[in-house]
């Protein structure tokens, strides 16, 4: 009797959604890191492709410039970073930059606005956001992108901590949140961008003093 060889086991097929994830992760990783390390203008799409492990045809059929691939690492790193900070209890309940509301508007703009100084001053943050800002101030497109995908949604929940103090009482009524918080987020904005002086928790922390409790002198009982 012919014996019938055993057919080899067949090995399932490639699953292209997680070839696709762990390639896009490459590229991520890829444009971050050479962009701190030769600069935006030194950084390509080539050598992103090379560093990350793929042809630049991959690159390009999900992004139409190495500008566009920087501005999806950063916020892809950005909101990773704001989970992996969030507190348990906070997980899933509330937006990455959200301001806590603690009823002490002064204690709470401090506390964010020095994590911001941290984030500004970590290296892994601190080269694609300059090359994004310098890069959306003489590309009209990236510079949209990167305030409407990154920098608005964090703005509005300044927006949303002023409007929650002027249901309090802590802030007048009358003043358009969207026009004060520039009076602290702007300041060390210029200061970083710039290098006009050294940014620093202490720094912020004047800021938040300055912008809610003005500059005319006052008495000890004013605060």
């Amino acid at each position: 009797m012919a014996q019938t060889s055993a057919r080899p086991p067949q090995k399932p097929a490639p699953d292209s959604s997680r070839r696709s994830e762990k390639s896009r992760r490459a590229i991520y990783a890829a444009a971050l890191a050479l962009v701190t390390e030769v600069g935006y203008p030194k950084t390509t799409i080539e050598g992103i492709a090379a560093r990350a492990g793929v042809g630049k045809q991959t690159i390009y059929r999900w992004w139409s410039s190495k500008a566009d691939v920087l501005l999806e690492a950063f916020i892809d790193l950005s909101a990773r970073t704001a989970e992996a900070t969030a507190s348990p209890e906070t997980v899933g309940k509330q937006a990455p930059y959200e301001i806590p509301d603690t009823g002490d508007l002064e204690a709470d703009l401090k506390l964010v606005l020095r994590a911001m100084v941290d984030e500004l001053l970590d290296p892994a943050f601190e080269a694609p956001s300059r090359a994004l800002a310098a890069e959306g101030v003489v590309n009209e497109q990236v510079g949209r992108e990167f305030v409407g995908k990154l920098l608005e949604p964090q703005l509005q929940q300044y927006v949303k901590r002023l409007r929650a103090a002027q249901e309090q009482g802590a802030v007048r009524t009358d003043i358009d949140p969207r026009i004060a918080l520039e009076l602290f987020v702007s300041p060390l904005a210029q200061r970083w961008l710039q290098f006009t002086g050294p940014i620093s928790h202490e720094y912020t922390d004047r800021l938040v003093e300055y912008a809610l409790y003005g500059l005319a002198p006052r008495g000890p009982a004013a605060r």
